[in-house]
């Protein structure tokens, strides 16, 4: 599922333009972190969902589906 939550981050990240930079920028989370996260190498807690959702202005929910 992690994968399925990072593949997501990144189709919605390439979708406004932004690289892993401008999102690591927007949530104050490190770019490897983020890289990992969308990679499926971390596994991240909600509040760190809630976080990278709200910089890409979309509910929790939609990055899960």
């Amino acid at each position: 599922m992690t994968w399925v939550i990072g593949e997501r981050i990144a189709q919605i990240r390439k979708e406004k333009g932004w690289t892993q930079k401008d999102l690591a920028q927007a949530t104050r989370l490190s770019r490897g972190y983020t890289a990992a996260i969308e990679e499926g190498n971390q596994q991240p807690k909600i509040k760190t969902l809630a976080l990278i959702a709200s910089a890409l202005g979309v509910t929790i929910e939609e990055l899960l589906r």
